[in-house]
């Protein structure tokens, strides 16, 4: 076994898409005024979005996330109208 493979480990990366701030929600507009109509006056806006967990064979939560950015940039956000974070554990903490 190679040096390599001994260190690839098994890594969550979590992907937020959402909107961008200039998109019409209409989803998020709906729960709003639902909210809103349930006495929830605090709440001043609401947007909706999807939220992906990918576990993915990588060896470091860097390498982690680039593939993870990687995979939304090219099939889980429209880039024309949603954006994403991605966040992954820290190498020390996914130990």
């Amino acid at each position: 076994m190679s040096d390599t493979a001994a260190t690839v480990t098994t890594i969550t990366a979590k992907v937020f898409v959402t909107l961008k701030p200039s998109v019409f929600d209409p989803q998020g507009n709906t729960i709003g005024e639902a909210l809103l109509s349930m006495g929830y006056g605090a709440v001043e806006d609401v947007r909706q979005g999807k939220y992906f967990e990918l576990t993915v064979r990588a060896g470091s939560s860097d390498e982690a996330r680039r593939l993870a950015e990687e995979i939304a940039d090219r099939l889980l956000a429209n880039p024309v109208i949603e954006s994403y974070r991605v966040e992954v554990a820290s190498d020390k903490d996914a130990a």
